[in-house]
């Protein structure tokens, strides 16, 4: 393993590379156009002459299945046999001493050596890095006996006692060469230290996927090596999809005792009267290549060392490139500071690392974001505006459970808690207790430049340091007390019958139900994927905000069409089976925003045909049936909802995707399109929002309060002719992603990123961009207000003339819960076909509202 201080290396000849990767980049990885790409320690990019040359290679020679004796077959037979040296080679590994393996990836290597110790006598005891990947941490699961050792002090306490060697027990010690997670690299000495101290009865495996990505992985001192290496190529190469398991031949007995042979690893099988075979016994890569070897995959690997060392000259020569990059973005984001003083980043390095010095730490920075006030930000947000500002990066727990527990001072209860909370890979929970659940990272590879570095800090700089001293969200008088004049009313009320779908407005004079789990008729329907089973979304599929479904009462249907097409299907409103045919509905399991459901697919050919000829995929539409007192909601709202304001728990969901209802106001839409506008900037229409509800303000002009809605705990429909109003609790801020930048007439992304890119400036709540808030029936989850119930002194029916004034008074945010009425216009009820009985529910109007708000 190469040692190499940046600090001395010529700033002249690291310029001169640094434009040589640029100008190459530009013929080489045309895909990068446009791309800020930082994450290389996931995959790194191929090269066009890479595919070019394998293109050739493919078309120029036939090769066969290895094993036959025919041309084709001897042909290919040479061919891996010469990659396997050149492999070998590269890594400075005598193949007197060392063979390959070739895998699927440096999990499959991982787990080669896994099944190898599984099977020896009396089984074996296993000791991991707390740096491990999840891969090595995983083997646990069929050791004997297992250990973590939680630093590298506990480490060189085990190394102190002897390695706690038992004579009759085999023992595996796994270790990164470097953390995938925040880069550091550990000590290559400890192989051969274990091998002096423990003996014969202990062996290393080291994981070099991150680490050989961009350093050379010297193998030149067999004694000094590690008995097991795990290799991801395509994290070198780019392609193809292979991974490598380097053996060091005195450890190669471990796998004799290997119960697993496939095709291609035995001489001699017998199964009818005896069971009994031979193995091979030649070359240890005969004897574990189960199977038929990847031919084309291998051809590539040539292809690709010839190529990359075209390109980009030695390992050397890119782990230097590599370090200075990785400096200039630790240090960039290191000085980045807030009006207030305050950092801006928590970069996560350990103390031992320096990134002067590629002896101890690679090209990875791990980090999250800080608001001024020390609160974190939202990684799910990071990585939203990264995308649309096409910045490719890595957010998350990085496949690192014990790297992110130290480095995120997580507790082993804690993480459990995360769990039972909702986190899961790659959910949105990123911040739980007040505490992140991952971390942000950025990896350099062979092609970056010093331009992506300065385009993620200048992202960082742009949209999340606070250049002024934030305000308080109430302003208050000498007396303590702000006095506002607001008049509120319900401006349009819509639902979305399909999931993603258009949406359908609500007629004027029309009352609405309004249920625990959401307005009727709101996203009952979803279209899935005829393969999968998921539910689509506009996030991946713009095209579906041209997919409009109609409210059908006179006929009772669904009628659904598609923007610029005549063409229309339509299914019953009724769940009613009586009204289906038999064969027109079958169960099916979907996956919805990580919730696995059951609902009822269509099987008609021309409901599936409709669907997939207007969004391009194969998919049809499904139901999932609104819950009953005996068939409840499998849903429910999600815990990161930061006002779970009844004391129930959380409220039943059909589809959407995190509570029953979603309200914006007018006056925070106006206060964004003024942004935007000041920006030159389109602005944004209502619909694109897609929200339930939208409260108007009917204030004189300039007198509009915008963001109101932060402050409240709940508001309330007016009682009218008889019909009790619905009474809403206000769950929390809804927080957004690019969907808000699909037209919703036209079904087409906007490619600057608005309106979420400005909404990131300038609405940015705890980490998160938040617009509009989530709402739920008072009550709704495991209550339902009867008429005759008494009311919570919170709430309020009362009957007033449309648009009266009414005043609103605001007390400090040490004051207690703050109540303020709003109006609106009478509506009258909707009258659609019979439907089942459902639970009670509560009517809710285009009419009198009060809101009242919360104690923050």
């Amino acid at each position: 393993m190469g040692e190499h201080d940046c600090n001395v290396a010529d700033l002249e000849d690291v310029m001169d590379h640094n434009d040589y990767i640029q100008r190459m980049r530009e013929e080489q990885y045309p895909m990068l156009a446009g791309t800020t790409y930082l994450d290389h320690a996931g995959t790194t990019p191929y090269s066009k002459t890479l595919m070019e040359r394998f293109h050739a290679d493919m078309m120029g020679s036939l090769f066969g299945n290895p094993h036959s004796a025919s041309k084709s077959s001897q042909h290919s037979t040479q061919m891996i046999d010469d990659t396997r040296l050149q492999l070998l080679r590269l890594f400075q590994a005598d193949p007197e001493d060392f063979d390959v393996v070739f895998t699927a990836n440096a999990t499959a290597a991982i787990k080669l050596v896994m099944d190898a110790f599984r099977d020896q006598d009396g089984g074996f005891w296993y000791w991991y890095h707390v740096d491990s990947h999840t891969s090595l941490v995983g083997v646990r699961e069929v050791a004997r006996r297992h250990r973590c050792f939680g630093s590298d002090e506990d480490m060189e306490h085990w190394l102190k006692d002897g390695c706690n060697v038992s004579v009759n027990k085999a023992g595996l010690f796994a270790y990164p060469a470097q953390s995938n997670m925040h880069g550091r690299r550990l000590p290559y000495d400890w192989s051969s230290r274990v091998r002096s101290i423990a003996g014969k009865h202990v062996y290393t495996l080291l994981d070099a996927a991150a680490f050989a990505s961009t350093s050379p992985l010297n193998l030149s001192n067999s004694y000094a090596a590690p008995d097991f290496t795990a290799l991801s190529l395509y994290k070198i190469f780019g392609f193809p999809d292979l991974g490598a398991l380097i053996v060091r031949k005195k450890a190669a007995h471990t796998f004799n005792q290997r119960a697993y042979f496939g095709g291609g690893t035995v001489d001699m099988v017998v199964c009818l009267k005896e069971e009994w075979h031979a193995k091979k016994t030649g070359s240890l890569h005969e004897q574990l290549e189960d199977g038929t070897l990847p031919v084309h995959s291998i051809l590539a690997l040539r292809a690709a060392m010839d190529t990359h060392a075209e390109l980009f000259g030695s390992l050397e020569r890119i782990s230097r490139h590599t370090a200075v990059l990785a400096e200039r973005l630790y240090d960039g984001l290191r000085k980045l500071k807030h009006a207030n003083g305050s950092a801006v980043s928590q970069i996560y390095k350990h103390e031992a690392s320096s990134y002067s010095n590629t002896t101890t730490q690679g090209p990875i920075v791990a980090f999250n974001l800080r608001d001024s006030h020390g609160k974190w930000t939202s990684n799910t947000e990071v990585e939203k505006l990264a995308s649309l500002k096409q910045i490719q990066l890595r957010v998350g727990g990085l496949c690192n459970p014990g790297g992110i527990a130290s480095a995120l001072h997580l507790e082993p209860w804690e993480m459990r808690d995360n769990f039972s909370a909702g986190q899961r890979c790659g959910g949105e929970h990123d911040i739980l207790y007040g505490k992140p659940t991952g971390m942000i990272r950025a990896s350099l590879g062979a092609m970056s430049t010093l331009d992506d570095v300065e385009k993620l800090l200048s992202f960082v700089e742009e949209f999340f340091v606070e250049r002024t001293s934030t305000k308080p969200p109430v302003q208050v008088n000498g007396n303590g007390n702000v006095v506002q004049i607001s008049r509120w009313h319900i401006e349009a009320l819509t639902v979305y019958p399909i999931k993603s779908c258009g949406g359908w407005q609500i007629p004027s004079d029309t009352d609405w139900d309004v249920r625990p789990e959401g307005l009727a008729w709101d996203r009952e329907w979803c279209i899935i994927h005829q393969g999968t089973g998921a539910a689509l979304s506009q996030k991946r599929y713009p095209r579906m905000a041209l997919i409009r479904p109609h409210l059908d009462f006179k006929t009772g249907r669904l009628v659904i069409t598609q923007a610029g097409s005549a063409t229309e299907v339509s299914v019953p409103l009724s769940m009613d089976p009586s009204y289906f045919d038999p064969t027109e509905l079958k169960s099916h399991t979907t996956q919805i925003c990580g919730d696995t459901i059951n609902t009822r697919i269509y099987t008609s050919t021309t409901i599936a045909d409709f669907f997939t000829n207007a969004l391009g995929v194969p998919c049809t539409l499904a139901r999932f049936p609104s819950p009953t007192p005996k068939d409840p909601s499998t849903r429910h709202s999600k815990p990161q909802l930061s006002k779970q304001a009844t004391s129930f728990g959380p409220s039943p969901l059909l589809l959407p995707n995190e509570s029953p209802i979603l309200a914006i106001t007018r006056p925070s839409l106006n206060a964004l399109n003024s942004y935007l506008k000041l920006h030159f900037l389109p602005t944004a229409p209502a619909a694109q929002f897609r929200a339930n509800i939208i409260l108007a303000q009917s204030s004189p002009t300039g007198s509009e309060v915008p963001w109101a809605e932060d402050t409240w705990q709940s508001f309330t429909v007016a009682s009218n002719k008889g019909v009790e109003g619905a009474s809403l609790d206000v769950l929390g801020g809804c927080r957004r992603c690019g969907m808000v930048c699909v037209d919703q007439t036209t079904g087409i992304r906007a490619e600057a990123g608005e309106p979420f890119v400005s909404l990131a400036k300038m609405r940015r709540i705890e980490g998160r961009v938040l617009f509009g808030v989530h709402c739920a029936l008072r009550g709704a989850a495991g209550s339902v207000r009867t008429r005759n119930e008494a009311h919570n002194p919170a709430d309020q029916v009362l009957h007033h003339s449309l648009r009266a004034p009414v005043e609103v008074v605001t007390r400090p945010l040490n004051h207690p819960a703050i109540r303020v009425i709003r109006y609106a216009a009478p509506y009258e009820r909707c009258r659609g076909p019979p439907r089942n009985k459902r639970m009670l529910v509560d009517r809710l109007r285009h009419t009198l509202i009060t809101p009242s708000f919360q104690n923050q």
